[in-house]
């Protein structure tokens, strides 16, 4: 464990913490912000790594009553508490030093596309769609519609959503892959069957320092919305497509009447498809190392199978199959992602230690 680096981080945490409460820098509420949101990022740290010490000290103090024949078997018991102690904040703190992936409390925006498997693909991606919903909500998270192609039987062609919150990208970047469905469609009559897939991409939301996206680099056409009818559909412009040239990425949106809204909800999709774009270039070689571990990213890969006959579903990535389908389709994910972000952190530490 390195302990000049766990001192270095305490110093920090404690300076931060007399700064945060200096009044000049309260009166200041942009520094006043940066600084307690570090401060809060480091009071994992700080505050396992004093339960260690603490510990530490206990173990040196039972140490030295071991010569005490009247002391002895008492000190031996606190020994061994105070050393389960430091191997348990130890071993939590070996997490909490891991490298933070900077895009962890970003929110997301998620993208649903039915793939093979005709209109029986496009009704599991409206399931999955609302899966992730009902799960977002449970988390307190907020979900907005950005843009949705449905089908005449209320399934999904292809679909953008907004999800914001608190570590929302720690979580749902694990959905991003291929799922594939088994089970016998509403409109098989003779209860064959069938498979079917869907791609999910979880792209963390760019911020406007994330990416620069100019204004020169940009095609934005506009047409009319097409939809199920209505007075205000087909009779005005208010469909919005957004092209960026230089990567050849399309974003688009007709959900509202203003075009307006349209080309904002747009400029966020297509904000984060292109981050995504250039992320995922830099960390290609990176992902080739991960291709077989969890949490690769690559959205060819099959990651999840929901075999509906057997009430089960199986994710690949880390051999993990839960026998509850119905409340997993009702948002009931969270023991999944708990699950995965578990094995992400153990591959960490396992090449950590590498």
């Amino acid at each position: 464990m390195n302990t000049a680096r766990l001192e270095e981080i305490v110093r920090r945490y404690e300076t931060l913490g007399a700064e945060i409460a200096d009044p000049a820098v309260i009166a200041d509420t942009a520094k006043w912000s940066r600084l307690c949101k570090e401060h809060t990022a480091l009071a994992p740290v700080a505050e396992e790594y004093a339960v260690y010490c603490r510990a530490m000290h206990d173990a040196e103090e039972a140490k030295d009553l071991l010569s005490d024949p009247d002391m002895r078997e008492l000190a031996e018991e606190e020994l061994a508490r105070a050393k389960t102690v430091m191997e348990n904040a130890e071993k939590r703190l070996r997490v909490l030093l891991l490298p933070k992936d900077p895009d962890d409390d970003k929110n997301v925006i998620v993208e649903v596309r039915a793939g093979a498997g005709g209109e029986e693909a496009a009704l599991f991606a409206a399931q999955l769609a609302r899966m992730y919903r009902m799960y977002a909500d449970s988390r307190g998270w907020t979900w907005e519609e950005l843009s949705v192609s449905p089908t005449e039987l209320g399934g999904i062609k292809e679909a953008s959503y907004s999800l914001s919150g608190a570590d929302v990208y720690a979580y749902m970047k694990f959905e991003s892959g291929v799922h594939r469905v088994q089970r016998v469609p509403e409109t098989e009559t003779q209860g064959r069957v069938h498979t079917s897939t869907v791609t999910v991409a979880v792209l963390p939301e760019a911020e406007d320092v994330s990416v620069e996206i100019l204004d020169k680099d940009l095609r934005i056409d506009t047409y009319r919305s097409g939809g199920a009818g209505g007075q205000h559909i087909n009779k005005t412009d208010s469909a919005v497509r957004i092209t960026h040239i230089p990567t050849g990425i399309v974003a688009s949106c007709e959900d509202e009447r203003s075009q307006v809204k349209n080309r904002d909800k747009a400029m966020k999709v297509l904000r984060a498809r292109v981050y995504d774009h250039f992320k995922s270039a830099a960390d290609r070689e990176y992902a080739d190392r991960r291709r077989s571990q969890v949490g690769t990213g690559d959205r060819s890969e099959r990651i999840r199978t929901y075999n509906f006959p057997q009430g089960r579903v199986t994710d690949h990535r880390i051999g993990l199959s839960l026998y509850n389908i119905t409340d997993f389709m009702n948002g009931n994910i969270g023991g999944m992602l708990d699950a995965l972000r578990i094995a992400d952190t153990e591959r960490k530490l396992g090449e950590a230690e590498d």
